[in-house]
């Protein structure tokens, strides 16, 4: 004869004892039951019921917070490495940097304005939680549940909007365009510092390192734009880097303290901190190079006005270098690697409004003899009333780039020195190439269009006036030659997590560039007089001078680096 045995609430009772038995309740949504034969002590088989619970942690499946018990819970210290600190600080150092000239001016009949402009910026900031949201909609596990990665993610938010806020309008630190005081630190950088911080603890730590790089390559790059913009000073950039790190890694102790351990499913791929067994690295890097600081050209032998000593030695100045990098190393040992940079340096440029000084006057200069005729004193200066227009009327300096911006690939030895399971000491000898973007002042000119006829006498006869025309050419240009470059390197990296390091680090760079100047102030003339184009369209006005200059470049710097 067989006898049902069913378990309730961890004993177990004859069926006929059912009035006395604990209700049953399943805890579990899914359940596999197995029926098994038992024989009793007086060998009667017995048929007991079980259920299996092969998710115990999804017990708390339909609450608004599920727990994997599995991962340990974090301790605050494990979500504060402090590396916000030091960037935030860089910042202050560099406030005393300022950019180049580049707010506009107007001085009656000429303008010097710049129109470099990129809205990518305005979107890139948001790239973080965008992309972590996403994964979360597409159903990728991370760090958190939705309750505690929603609370971490307003936390951190909320703590940069207000110390961004706070120090923006206490510190009323002018923008580098002039439109509002409201400059250091970057907003945008700092929001986009945020994304890129959780989007690291909640995959990058816990599923691939390449989410780390993804997301603090775009905060990085968002940094460099509002640079290049002309929307904030490196200072900005790198403090609002450092405020958005630090309030991230705040926000997410404070969800340790609150949350313990409810609401993690996922926890560190590993918790063994050494780059001794992993020194080939994958970097991206951020940081300030100062060295050779100018390059003189002698107008004087360009200008056709009349110029003091003083004011023939025109002088370009470098301002502190932004400096991006990817850089990578494999290594075939603990201590000697191959690999390779790919940097971008971009140093704006001072001394734009000695260019502008000479415009209008060597403009009007190069077809000065207008002036001293009294019969063509109409094409000159036009007609009071405005009928028609002198043939230069009106001219807008445009500076379409005023960076010194170098590409520049290197390849070469690296050097590992593990000094404990977290900190190394590195060093690197490069030669590469380095490519660079010509500096490039555009004049846009605007005027009356004339034609004439000259007598024996060569006075002008047969006046004809034919609308008015606008005119852009290339004003003032600087280029360098691409050329050879070597450099080299020290580091100091600290490993606090397995595949995660921070690194810092100074680098020097040496190029020796060929810069040539080109001036030509005369471009308008072909449109002024179209019956004379043949003989101004071959830039009769147009001048150069070349230079050779050493340029000694140091970096200082730091880098998110993935080992491997």
């Amino acid at each position: 004869m067989l006898a049902v045995v069913i378990t309730f609430c961890g004993s177990s009772v004859q069926a006929s004892d059912y009035t006395t038995s604990c209700p049953l309740t399943l805890e579990v949504p899914e359940m596999t039951p197995t029926l098994t034969y038992e024989r009793a002590d007086t060998y009667r088989p017995e048929l007991k019921l079980e259920v299996k619970d092969h998710a115990p942690w999804a017990k708390e499946n339909w609450t608004w917070m599920r727990t994997n018990p599995g991962v340990k819970p974090y301790k605050v210290m494990d979500d504060l490495t402090f590396v916000g600190v030091p960037v935030f600080l860089a910042g202050i150092i560099a406030k005393s940097e300022k950019s180049a000239f580049r707010q506009n001016t107007k001085d009656n009949k000429h303008t010097l304005l710049t129109d470099f402009k990129t809205g990518i910026d305005d979107y890139s900031q948001f790239f973080g939680p965008v992309m972590t949201t996403g994964l979360k909609i597409a159903g990728v596990e991370g760090r958190s549940d939705w309750g505690r990665y929603l609370a971490s993610t307003a936390m951190s938010y909320a703590i940069m909007a207000g110390f961004v806020n706070g120090i923006k309008y206490t510190a009323k630190e002018m923008r580098p365009d002039g439109s509002t005081a409201n400059s250091w630190p970057s907003g945008h950088t700092a929001t986009a510092f945020v994304g890129a911080t959780i989007l690291h603890k909640e995959y990058g730590m816990t599923r691939s390192p390449w989410y780390s790089v993804a997301g603090y390559g775009v905060a990085t790059a968002t940094g460099v734009m509002r640079v290049l913009n002309n929307r904030h000073w490196i200072s900005d950039v790198l403090s609002g880097a450092g405020i958005g790190i630090m309030s991230t890694e705040l926000a997410y102790a404070l969800s340790d303290v609150f949350f313990k351990g409810k609401g993690l499913l996922r926890g560190d791929i590993s918790g063994e901190k050494s780059i001794i067994d992993h020194p080939s690295f994958f970097s991206i890097s951020m940081g300030i190079g100062f060295g050779s600081s100018n390059v003189d050209f002698d107008m004087g032998d360009l200008s056709f006005t009349e110029l003091d000593d003083e004011d023939k030695a025109f002088n370009l100045k470098f301002k502190a270098t932004t400096a991006v990098a990817a850089e990578g190393a494999y290594f075939i040992n603990k201590y000697i690697g191959f690999g390779g940079r790919l940097r971008v340096n971009s140093a704006p440029i001072k001394g734009w409004d000695g260019i502008e000084a000479y415009a209008w006057n060597d403009m009007i200069d190069t077809y000065a003899n207008l002036l001293s005729q009294p019969d063509m004193q109409v094409i000159a200066l036009g007609d009071e009333d405005g009928t028609r227009k002198p043939y230069l009327d009106d001219v807008t300096m445009t500076i379409k780039s005023d960076h010194l911006t170098e590409f520049a690939v290197d390849l070469g030895v690296y050097f590992n020195l593990p000094l404990s399971r977290r900190f190394a000491l590195g060093s690197k000898l490069l030669i590469g190439r380095s490519i660079m973007q010509e500096i490039d002042l555009n004049a846009t000119a605007k005027g009356g269009k004339w034609t004439y006829d000259l007598d024996d006498d060569y006075l002008a006869t047969n006046i004809q006036y034919h609308g008015e025309y606008e005119r852009e050419w290339d004003y003032f240009t600087v280029s360098g030659n691409n050329t050879m470059k070597y450099g080299t390197g020290i580091s100091l990296t600290y490993a606090y997590k397995e595949n995660f390091a921070w690194k810092l680090f100074f680098d020097y760079d040496f190029t020796r560039k060929t810069y040539t100047m080109e001036y030509n102030p005369a471009g308008y003339l072909a449109s002024a007089f179209p019956d004379m184009k043949e003989v101004f369209e071959d830039d009769i006005f147009k001048a150069s001078k070349s230079v050779k200059k050493n340029r000694h470049t140091f970096i200082l710097g730091g880098s998110f680096t993935v080992s491997f």
